[in-house]
This record gives structure tokens, C-alpha cells and sequence, in this order.
């Protein structure tokens, strides 16, 4: 129970962060789609620095899970670059769209959007009929 607590404060963290630095705004999402804004990009922009900082610093310190086992990241395999283009423009598509990716939902949701529980509802239906036909897909 402890380390769920834990889960938690970090979601209700996050939670506050996306809200105060307004990355759950359809209004901002819309002006990155329409390139009016740098304000998402640099926001996109500082994300991806940090990830690049952390993931060095995982590899140098050989840093471990909280159950003690190597973190490892394998590598990507290039063969597969039109299975990432298209997942991603699918991606991009459902953004621009709902003016919501997958990580702010739930923050839009507890900030009382409830218009947002249509594209949660809709978020699990895909991801239980991926779940579904999963073993017939290409991967």
C-alpha cells in the first residue's frame, strides 16, 4: 500500500504540473497543430532533453528498478520505421483531434472536463481491442 501512496503523490504531481504549465490546453495544443505558438515545442522540447539526460545517467550509474533488477533499454530496430511512422501520425491524428494525448486525459478529467471521459471511454476500447487482435497483427 505504501509504495501505491507513493504512485500516487507522483501522478497527483504530474497532475499539477501539466495544468500549470497549461500543456492540458486544447488552446495551446490547437496552436502548436497550427504552428502559431513555440510554447508546446519548448515544453516537447525540454521533455526530450531531460529524457536523453536521464537515460545517460541510467546507463553511466547501471541504475536498477525499484525491485533491484538492470534497467536496460534495447535498442530500436530500423526495419521497423513505417510501423513507428504510422503509429505516430495515428497518434498525432487523435491529438489533434481531442486536444488531448493519453497523459493529460485524466488531469482534464479531475480538472472536471467531463466532455473528456469520450475519449478516455474511447482510449480503453482501443487498447482492449488491440489487446484483442494483438496475436493476428503484424509486430
Amino acid at each position: 500500500m505504501k509504495n501505491y501512496l507513493k504512485y500516487l503523490a507522483a501522478g497527483i504531481f504530474f497532475g499539477f504540473v501539466l495544468v500549470k504549465s497549461e500543456v492540458i490546453s486544447w488552446f495551446r495544443i490547437q496552436e502548436m497543430f497550427r504552428f502559431d505558438a513555440f510554447h508546446m515545442y519548448g515544453v516537447i522540447g525540454l521533455a526530450i532533453l531531460v529524457a536523453m539526460i536521464s537515460i545517460q545517467i541510467i546507463k553511466k550509474m547501471n541504475a536498477r528498478d525499484a525491485d533491484g533488477n538492470a534497467i536496460s533499454i534495447p535498442p530500436k530496430d530500423s526495419s521497423q520505421v513505417t510501423r513507428y511512422l504510422l503509429g505516430g501520425t495515428l497518434f498525432g491524428f487523435g491529438w489533434a483531434l481531442t486536444g488531448a494525448c493519453p497523459g493529460p486525459l485524466f488531469t482534464l478529467a479531475g480538472a472536471g472536463y467531463g466532455i473528456i471521459l469520450v475519449p478516455i471511454a474511447s482510449a480503453l476500447l482501443g487498447t482492449w481491442v488491440y489487446g484483442a487482435l494483438r496475436p493476428s497483427l503484424p509486430h
